[in-house]
């Protein structure tokens, strides 16, 4: 397949690319920056420079692309959730998305998938029930944003493009994202849940999500919000245990609500909420899990790091 991937850079990105490439796809790479783009590529697809806004030459290539991964957008744990954050977390995301689907429009032959990343914040906080892409959206800023993502990406239907918005779960692996943040804490014996640790934690390992965005890709008979999460979500409080099992430190020294609410202010509800999240649309599309349980991806994850 021709793919055309944006936000091949970060860190679900970078692993996607790899694997794509592993498979002998073609592709077409847009970044901000294109130099340390073409070494992760290696000569195995072609760069283009987009400022992930405005049209340019990336556009000429809808045409003869069988599909579209979107994956750019500014980093939600980047930096403290200011006012001027919050707008550049959803304006990056919102401008690529736009551009993107403006292309599909404008393009003679239409590429067959739009797979458009999203995440499971579209929810709000839920504390009890089980929450399947059937739940309607939730409250708070993660909800707004992805709505906005959602409904921008979800334009591209008007083509006659099959739309797939990938509600993705906190994704683990060692160097990127909330694992790397969670272990030094626990590396100087200092590890322990966050806030009343009864809240979900609806994870997926990143080897996970690049093989379940390959086979959405293939599965023509899926449209519509997919939730990319492992089918055995933990409380918070259980997700340190096992990390510390697996790391061999204890678990004990919590961090109550209000010193993480004083530290991050309103991304603190990031870590102090959940989600009991069922990735059912994938399940009943037969995708098998390489990692379904925390302990083997955490082990899988650690297996060979030094503490």
């Amino acid at each position: 397949m021709k793919i055309i991937l944006s936000g091949g850079t970060g860190f679900i990105g970078k692993a996607l690319l790899d694997r794509l490439l592993v498979a002998g796809h073609r592709i077409v790479l847009l970044t901000r920056n294109p130099g340390p783009a073409r070494l992760l590529i290696q000569g195995y697809g072609e760069v283009q420079k987009w400022d992930g806004r405005a049209a340019g030459e990336w556009t000429s290539h809808i045409e003869s692309a069988d599909a579209v991964i979107n994956l750019a957008g500014e980093s939600i744990i980047a930096k403290r959730w200011t006012a001027r954050q919050k707008e550049k977390i959803i304006s990056t995301r919102i401008a690529a998305t736009k551009a993107i689907v403006e292309a599909i429009s404008k393009a003679a032959k239409k590429p067959s998938v739009f797979v458009n990343a999203s995440a499971i914040g579209y929810y709000g906080n839920v504390e009890n029930e089980e929450v399947t892409k059937s739940r309607s959206k939730g409250n708070g800023f993660l909800a707004d944003t992805c709505e906005q993502w959602e409904n921008t990406a979800r334009e591209a239907e008007k083509s006659g493009v099959r739309v797939v918005l990938t509600r993705i779960g906190i994704v683990l692996e060692k160097e990127g994202g909330a694992l790397q943040r969670m272990l030094l804490p626990f590396q100087i014996f200092m590890g322990g849940h966050l806030g009343s640790g009864k809240q979900w934690f609806s994870w997926i390992h990143r080897d996970d999500i690049v093989e379940a965005i390959i086979f959405l890709l293939g599965a023509s008979n899926i449209v519509g919000p997919v939730n990319l999460v492992s089918p055995n979500p933990v409380s918070m409080k259980e997700f340190c245990k096992v990390l510390g099992k697996v790391m061999g430190r204890p678990s004990w020294a919590p961090v109550p609500s209000f010193v993480l609410r004083s530290v991050l202010g309103e991304m603190s509800e990031m870590l102090l909420t959940g989600q009991r999240v069922i990735p059912q649309k994938l399940k009943e599309a037969g995708y098998r899990f390489k990692y379904p349980r925390l302990e083997e991806a955490l082990a899988a994850i650690l297996k060979n790091k030094q503490f």
